[in-house]
């Protein structure tokens, strides 16, 4: 009976987004490239979510979590980190294209504030953000954690966890959120232990679950990855870290 319980649960979750709240495409630009995210807000006082694509780029995956968002009463912003009209379907151009800011860190921040920018411009209370990811949006949020950035947290879905050489949390101001699947053959359980020893090292508050199970990418429903038991689970925690990070 649990079981049925929870896979009803579950269903719900994944079609709670309405026509009630709808959301638009914008272009912008950053060091005079072009960018198309995606923006939609309930009210103008709505607490706001910078969320950052996976190596597929900006999908309808990232819009259907945003509208998600947006029906629990949140704000969300989509960064674009590939540029507008960029959405890669083989592996060898996700690799080109996040391979490209993996290698400089300075570009990769540029383009989370270049979006930041872009959302405060649009009236988003970026007083009250939290940057949220999905795997290589994941690693992104943790670039932006150790950059210093004023934000009211820092969530993780299965992403990149390793530090590069020469960064550390030492000026990171907010708490971290790691939700990843320990059947994870892409971020192993080997990066997961070093991040909570550098956690620690800095004085961090952060959280980091493990999900039995759970293989990369098992947020991403309709694929091979997908679990529903871990994807209902991390959303669950991920909406009270909102809550508690943003009390009303």
């Amino acid at each position: 009976m649990k079981g049925k319980l929870l896979l009803v649960a579950v269903s719900m979750l994944m079609s709670f987004a309405t026509q009630a709240v709808e959301g638009r495409t914008v272009n912008y630009r950053v060091d005079g490239q072009e960018f198309e995210g995606y923006y939609i807000s309930p009210d103008a006082k709505a607490p706001l979510m910078l969320m950052i694509h996976d190596w597929d780029g900006l999908t309808d995956y990232e819009i259907k979590r945003a509208q998600m968002l947006a029906e629990e009463g949140y704000a969300v912003f989509v960064a674009d980190m590939f540029g507008a009209g960029v959405r890669p379907t083989k592996v060898e151009d996700k690799r080109q294209h996040t391979g490209e800011l993996y290698k400089d860190r300075q570009k990769m921040r540029a383009l989370l504030n270049g979006a930041l920018q872009m959302a405060d411009s649009l009236g988003a209370n970026t007083e009250l953000t939290v940057a949220m990811g999905y795997c290589f949006g994941g690693a992104a949020v943790l670039e932006m954690a150790r950059s210093g950035a004023e934000m009211k947290g820092f969530v993780t879905f299965h992403g990149g966890l390793k530090t590069p050489q020469g960064q550390d949390y030492s000026k990171t101001k907010s708490s971290l959120l790691i939700l990843h699947g320990a059947a994870d053959q892409a971020i192993s359980m080997e990066d997961f232990v070093a991040l909570s020893r550098e956690l620690e090292k800095a004085s961090v508050e952060n959280e980091m679950i493990v999900y039995s199970g759970a293989p990369h990418a098992f947020t991403v429903y309709g694929s091979d990855s997908y679990r529903q038991v871990a994807d209902y689970k991390s959303w669950q925690r991920f909406l009270s870290y909102l809550k508690a990070v943003n009390p009303s």
